[in-house]
């Protein structure tokens, strides 16, 4: 832990502060690299002075395409030291998705994970502002290898000084218009809630440098590149693996004493259903954080049994830095309780609010809009300041777009969405985006996307259609028409055939009509 007279504001002070204080200890592993935080610093200078050197300047983007990696994590915390801003793209996406990302944030550097180099070939030229791209994992006929590139430049730290409210990140989640918003966040959203959380003696939320950090979530989300942060921040070991796979999460509990992990429900069962997973040594694991969707008390009970350690829920989204509310081990009971039910209470000096249609706070067990006002709201989307204000407000409280209440206790309640996201296995799945895609299928006439109970994945995507007077079509044939055009994950699993979609008298389309027979046994409008 940094000492209280220092506490770091920026990614840049937080590596070299642990360089000075334990350089010759383990900062990441991945794949049996191990780097220490003497060496990873000065890895981070020397990106930081490369991108100087190709010409990025402060606030100017680049872009990381790849999985899970050590070297990402060289490049978020070089770009940090830069001034600039790193933007990395969901690698599941679809190639135009991916172009649209890239050109969106104007990225001048692409860099590429070994599995993406031969797919970017197709699309390449398609990226319009990037003047170079970096091979991360060896050099290819066109594009030069990062630790070539990385090793070639000064590592003399950089005489760019990042300042608290420059943007360090920038997330790109799911929109509602059929295009994906960039979420900016500054160092100040990412290192502000730890020196908050210096006085908590909260031992899920206190880290410290004996803890290990598994980072099996991907970086293009906050849960991945968030929870690294974290870890970073109070000089603890991250093992970094490449992407989530269940049998090699249980290899790392016993290889690398696994102390905390963040976790998606859809991982946690994958983990625990495996035979071998109850033969397993936990005795170092103490808390498991899991969020991004809420757990059927059925699986919680089974990791609770299965894994022996503190539970921590999650709430949060992309644009408040991750997590704002949290659901305390104590309480998790395997018997369930009303709280069970909730996503728990505020992190310190985080504010929670229900808000209706006009913007006032409502009193407990009313529902509203779920809002938030604290220093993790992010600075805003990225070029879209009409979504930014709709978003933000001009009262400081982000609107989430879930709906819920508040109990007399402060324990926040999520009861529906205000907005028609779909969350299918951690991911965020707009319906419009769906939309647009199984729109394009010559048979459709109509299409309404909708959200449906999934025992595995929490919600699955279901797409019901309209086909044009005349045309035929079949379940099948409408998803793989999908798929050629976005991710995997947002294809639907399913789909409904009917003659007309309902509507109100305006013309809207009645999604809670759609919805409305699937959820019929649920007691609330998520799963």
């Amino acid at each position: 832990m940094f000492t209280e007279d220092y506490l770091p504001t920026t990614l840049s002070e937080v590596t070299r502060k642990n360089a000075e204080l334990r350089g010759d200890a383990v900062a990441t592993v991945f794949e049996g690299r191990e780097t220490t935080f003497g060496v990873f610093n000065r890895h981070c200078n020397q990106v930081a002075n490369g991108l100087a050197t190709l010409g990025v300047q402060p606030q100017k983007h680049i872009a990381y395409l790849g999985k899970n990696s050590d070297l990402y994590f060289e490049l978020l915390y070089g770009a940090a030291k830069a001034r600039a801003i790193l933007a990395p793209v969901n690698w599941r996406l679809a190639p135009p998705e991916i172009a649209y990302i890239v050109n969106d944030c104007a990225a001048e550097v692409l860099f590429v994970g070994p599995e993406f180099v031969d797919g970017l070939r197709a699309f390449a030229h398609q990226l319009t502002t990037v003047r170079h791209i970096v091979a991360m994992e060896g050099a290819t006929l066109e594009w030069q290898d990062f630790s070539r590139w990385r090793d070639a430049q000064s590592a003399a730290e950089p005489d760019r000084t990042p300042m608290p409210d420059d943007v360090a990140i920038q997330l790109y989640t799911s929109g509602t218009t059929g295009h994906p918003k960039g979420v900016m966040l500054s160092h100040r959203n990412l290192c502000q809630p730890r020196k908050r959380e210096e006085d908590d003696t909260r031992e899920w939320n206190v880290w410290t440098p004996d803890d290990v950090s598994l980072i099996a979530m991907p970086v293009f989300h906050i849960g991945g590149s968030g929870a690294q942060i974290w870890a970073m921040y109070a000089g603890a070991k991250s093992v970094i693996r490449r992407e989530f796979d269940p049998a090699t999460v249980l290899d790392d509990f016993v290889a690398h004493g696994i102390s905390k992990l963040f976790l998606v429900p859809a991982a946690m069962q994958f983990i625990v259903r495996l035979p071998q997973a109850r033969s397993v040594d936990y005795s170092r694991l103490k808390f498991m954080m899991y969020g991004a969707s809420p757990i059927p008390l059925d699986l919680l009970r089974e990791c609770m049994d299965v894994f022996g350690c503190g539970f921590v829920q999650m709430y949060g989204m992309t644009e408040t830095t991750g997590t704002i509310v949290a659901l305390e081990p104590e309480d998790h009971t395997p018997e369930g309780s009303p709280r069970m039910r909730s996503a728990g209470k505020p992190l310190p000096g985080v504010e929670v609010a229900i808000l209706d249609a006009e913007g006032r706070q409502l009193p407990p067990r009313e529902v509203g809009e779920i809002a938030t006002r604290s220093v993790s709201n992010m600075v805003g989307y990225w070029n879209l300041p009409e979504a930014t204000r709709r978003t933000m407000g001009a009262d400081g409280w982000l609107r989430t777009g879930d709906a819920g209440y508040l109990d007399e206790d402060g324990y926040v309640y999520v009861h529906d969405r205000v907005k028609d996201m779909i969350i299918s296995g951690g991911e965020n799945v707009y319906p419009a985006e769906v939309e647009n895609a199984v729109f394009g299928h010559p048979a459709v006439a109509e299409v309404a996307v909708i959200g449906v109970p999934d025992d595995t994945w929490g919600e699955s995507v279901k797409a019901v259609v309209v086909l044009k007077d005349g045309q035929t079509a079949t379940d099948d044939e409408i998803m793989a028409f999908a798929r050629t055009r976005i991710a995997g994950y947002k294809t639907p699993r399913s789909v409904d055939f009917i003659d007309a979609l309902p509507r109100n008298p305006s013309g809207k389309i009645l999604k809670r009509e759609l919805r409305a027979p699937y959820w019929a046994d649920k007691d609330r409008q998520v799963n």
